[in-house]
Protein backbone atom coordinates (compact mmCIF):
# COMPACT_ATOMS: atom_id res chain seq x y z
CA UNK A 1 0.00 0.00 0.00
CA UNK A 2 1.51 3.66 -1.08
CA UNK A 3 0.78 6.76 0.68
CA UNK A 4 -1.33 7.97 -1.83
CA UNK A 5 -3.61 4.84 -1.26
CA UNK A 6 -3.95 5.14 2.67
CA UNK A 7 -4.43 8.62 2.64
CA UNK A 8 -7.30 8.03 -0.10
CA UNK A 9 -8.86 5.37 1.87
CA UNK A 10 -8.99 7.70 4.80
CA UNK A 11 -10.53 10.48 3.40
CA UNK A 12 -13.22 8.17 1.79
CA UNK A 13 -14.83 8.27 6.07
CA UNK A 14 -17.06 10.78 6.40
CA UNK A 15 -15.88 14.31 7.74
CA UNK A 16 -12.54 13.28 7.44
CA UNK A 17 -9.49 15.38 6.42
CA UNK A 18 -5.64 15.55 6.14
CA UNK A 19 -3.50 17.59 8.29
CA UNK A 20 0.42 18.05 8.72
CA UNK A 21 0.52 18.75 12.64
CA UNK A 22 3.84 17.86 12.67
CA UNK A 23 5.89 19.26 10.05
CA UNK A 24 6.90 16.97 6.70
CA UNK A 25 7.15 13.70 6.79
CA UNK A 26 3.96 13.05 9.40
CA UNK A 27 0.07 13.20 8.11
CA UNK A 28 -2.28 12.94 9.92
CA UNK A 29 -6.11 11.70 9.75
CA UNK A 30 -8.58 13.33 11.54
CA UNK A 31 -11.99 14.05 12.53
CA UNK A 32 -13.54 17.34 11.45
CA UNK A 33 -16.39 17.30 14.27
CA UNK A 34 -13.44 16.91 17.33
CA UNK A 35 -10.34 17.11 15.54
CA UNK A 36 -8.94 13.44 17.10
CA UNK A 37 -6.56 11.52 14.94
CA UNK A 38 -7.59 8.03 13.75
CA UNK A 39 -4.48 7.48 11.28
CA UNK A 40 -1.33 8.94 11.76
CA UNK A 41 1.24 7.84 8.39
CA UNK A 42 5.00 8.45 8.49
CA UNK A 43 7.63 6.22 7.09
CA UNK A 44 10.20 4.69 10.09
CA UNK A 45 13.08 2.42 9.71
CA UNK A 46 12.64 2.55 6.10
CA UNK A 47 8.88 1.49 5.89
CA UNK A 48 5.68 3.16 5.41
CA UNK A 49 3.94 3.00 8.20
CA UNK A 50 0.72 4.27 10.31
CA UNK A 51 -0.44 4.25 13.55
CA UNK A 52 -3.73 3.06 14.69
CA UNK A 53 -5.95 3.66 17.76
CA UNK A 54 -7.14 -0.06 18.35
CA UNK A 55 -9.10 -1.45 21.66
CA UNK A 56 -6.33 -3.17 23.85
CA UNK A 57 -7.51 -6.83 23.57
CA UNK A 58 -7.59 -6.72 19.89
CA UNK A 59 -4.57 -4.77 19.75
CA UNK A 60 -2.72 -7.49 21.57
CA UNK A 61 -4.76 -10.11 19.63
CA UNK A 62 -3.42 -8.22 16.08
CA UNK A 63 0.52 -7.82 17.43
CA UNK A 64 0.24 -11.91 17.62
CA UNK A 65 -1.68 -12.76 14.56
CA UNK A 66 0.21 -10.33 12.06
CA UNK A 67 4.34 -9.99 12.28
CA UNK A 68 3.66 -6.34 10.43
CA UNK A 69 1.24 -4.87 13.60
CA UNK A 70 3.79 -3.57 16.13
CA UNK A 71 3.18 -1.56 19.27
CA UNK A 72 2.14 2.21 18.34
CA UNK A 73 5.33 3.93 17.63
CA UNK A 74 5.62 7.34 20.08
CA UNK A 75 2.18 6.55 21.13
CA UNK A 76 0.36 4.49 24.05
CA UNK A 77 1.53 1.16 23.17
CA UNK A 78 -1.56 -0.34 24.44
CA UNK A 79 -4.43 1.61 22.79
CA UNK A 80 -2.35 2.36 19.63
CA UNK A 81 -0.84 -0.43 16.91
CA UNK A 82 2.02 0.60 14.21
CA UNK A 83 1.34 -1.05 11.31
CA UNK A 84 3.75 -1.42 8.55
CA UNK A 85 1.77 -1.05 5.06
CA UNK A 86 4.31 -1.96 2.67
CA UNK A 87 4.63 -5.37 4.08
CA UNK A 88 2.52 -8.41 3.65
CA UNK A 89 -0.38 -7.56 5.37
CA UNK A 90 -4.03 -8.12 3.30
CA UNK A 91 -5.11 -4.96 2.57
CA UNK A 92 -8.53 -5.84 3.90
CA UNK A 93 -6.78 -6.10 6.95
CA UNK A 94 -5.16 -2.54 6.74
CA UNK A 95 -8.63 -1.41 5.89
CA UNK A 96 -10.63 -3.32 8.76
CA UNK A 97 -8.08 -1.60 11.37
CA UNK A 98 -8.52 2.27 9.74
CA UNK A 99 -12.31 1.31 10.23
CA UNK A 100 -11.64 0.58 13.97
CA UNK A 101 -9.17 3.26 14.97
CA UNK A 102 -12.09 5.68 13.26
CA UNK A 103 -15.25 4.81 15.03
CA UNK A 104 -12.74 4.45 18.13
CA UNK A 105 -11.99 7.99 17.91
CA UNK A 106 -14.81 10.13 16.34
CA UNK A 107 -17.01 12.63 17.95
CA UNK A 108 -19.79 11.21 20.54
CA UNK A 109 -22.85 12.32 19.53
CA UNK A 110 -24.96 13.65 21.35
CA UNK A 111 -28.42 13.14 22.79
CA UNK A 112 -31.05 15.17 23.62
CA UNK A 113 -33.19 14.77 26.64
CA UNK A 114 -36.71 15.28 26.56
CA UNK A 115 -38.95 15.48 29.52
Amino acid sequence: MTIEEIIEHCLSYPSSYEDHPFGDGWTAMRHQGNKKIFALIYNHDEHLCVNLKCNPDHADFLRKAFEEVKPGYHMNKEHWNTVILDGDLPEDEIHDMVHHSFKLTKPKSSKKHTS
